[in-house]
């Protein structure tokens, strides 16, 4: 039987508006304070981007599923993403301050990186997983323009230091690949997994 929702254990206000554009009705099942959800995005020693994203994804939804039975709440698959930047084997998570998101966008400006976003969904006792993969060309950035982009703040919380759909988007000479995937949630490969687990159109 098809279910009438989904949750999505992400707190990204992008994700919900993403989400909202495929018409996929959904409630939020977010971490509890006695959760440390940061534990679970601690890299690996020589671990390489797309494998880093994909098991941070998995070890969410893990985690996503055990609250969920947990809280007693009705069963409904479960939806997790996980975004990641790389430049080569590099990863750049999220700035820790203002500076460091300038450390980044120094190393970005003017080359190619990669964005590496993970889905994965769980119900049922099945797990299906998805990962996209984009390159984004940056355009060579001038110091001042770093500095004031990273002084609105925009840059916090966000992977890389940059959101591809706010002002950073003067930054982006070409991307190929998902610009969805890029926001946070790749909506092609998201769509597929509700569709093979029974919860899509």
């Amino acid at each position: 039987m098809k279910p009438s929702f989904i949750y999505l254990a992400s707190q990204s206000p992008r994700r919900s508006q993403l989400l909202e554009q495929l018409g996929v009705a959904h409630q939020l099942l977010l971490p509890g304070t006695d959760e440390d959800s940061e534990a679970l995005e601690v890299v690996l020693a020589g671990e390489l981007p797309r494998d880093y994203v994909q098991r941070v994804t998995a070890l969410k939804l893990q985690a996503a599923l055990a609250r969920l039975q947990r809280l007693g709440l009705p069963d409904a698959p479960v939806l997790c993403a996980d975004t990641t930047v790389a430049l080569g084997s590099a990863i750049f998570g999220k700035p820790a301050d203002g500076q460091d998101a300038q450390r980044m966008l120094k190393q970005l400006s003017g080359r190619t990186h990669q964005v590496f976003t993970a889905v994965a969904l769980g119900w049922s006792g099945r797990v299906e997983q998805a990962c996209s993969a984009s390159d984004v060309v940056f355009t060579a950035l001038q110091p001042e323009a770093i500095a004031r982009y990273a002084a609105t703040g925009e840059p916090m919380g966000k992977a890389g230091a940059y959101a591809v759909q706010g002002r950073a988007a003067a930054f982006i000479a070409r991307i190929e690949g998902s610009y969805s995937g890029i926001m946070g949630l790749p909506l092609f490969e998201t769509a597929q997994l509700l569709r093979t687990m029974g919860a899509g159109e």
